[in-house]
């Protein structure tokens, strides 16, 4: 069996913010390929099916995103996954919007979904990083917690539909193949609408108001208390 996660932060608030990208992937392979009903288990949302004749697990933690390891350590423990075939899904500020990378161990980069998951369970699983583009250092909370704006939908819209068309070759092990067969959708779609991946991410974050998005308290305060002046 195969784990798949995508990173986010549960709640209606934070559902269209550039940092639940995994949860959208998720979600959208949950559509592409009928799998549900959804269950709360595990401190997140699961649920299973079979993708090109694998039977898979889908992950949403439900902890908040420095709390994802918790969530991943309970699932791939309790359905005895191993620590290969356990594939996440998560927002990459060092990529352009609409790129994606795929890789096999390494650092957390700053993103504390990461710095939460790797101490629990270990390095050499699975990374699919998709990109969000980089506002610069002092925009990066409004950025991140802020929602994809309009323009965004050229790019993120086909990324995702092909991301779970395509999750089959990330399966099997075809990691260029999965790569490519993303990069050449959201690049032909920009083509046919004229548009290209959004590159206003500065402009939008910049005009931000991060006292609208940001929270005082709780524990999405107390992340953005331990990441100010990292990454993520």
């Amino acid at each position: 069996m195969k784990l798949l996660v995508g990173l986010g932060n549960p709640g209606g608030q934070y559902e269209g913010n550039r940092h639940n990208i995994g949860f959208m992937a998720i979600d959208a392979i949950a559509r592409a390929h009928g799998i549900g009903p959804w269950k709360t288990k595990h401190g997140g949302q699961i649920a299973e099916g079979v993708i090109g004749g694998e039977r898979v697990m889908l992950l949403k933690p439900q902890t908040f995103m420095n709390k994802s390891g918790d969530s991943v350590q309970q699932a791939a423990r309790f359905f005895k996954i191993d620590l290969t075939d356990i594939v996440v899904f998560y927002d990459e500020l060092d990529l352009a919007p609409g790129k994606v990378r795929v890789k096999v161990g390494g650092g957390n980069g700053g993103h504390n979904g990461l710095r939460s998951i790797d101490p629990q369970i270990g390095l050499d699983y699975k990374r699919v990083r998709l990109g969000i583009g980089h506002p610069g250092k002092e925009f990066v909370t409004p950025h991140v917690l802020g929602d994809f704006a309009k323009a965004d939908k050229a790019w993120l819209e086909p990324l995702l539909d092909e991301l779970a068309r395509q999750v089959g070759l990330l399966i099997k092990g075809d990691d260029a193949g999965f790569m490519n067969k993303l990069a050449l959708a959201v690049q032909s779609e920009g083509e046919k609408k004229g548009e290209k991946p959004a590159q206003s991410h500065v402009r939008q974050a910049r005009a931000a108001k991060p006292q609208a998005e940001v929270p005082k308290s709780g524990p999405l305060a107390d992340m953005l208390a331990k990441m100010f002046g990292n990454k993520d």
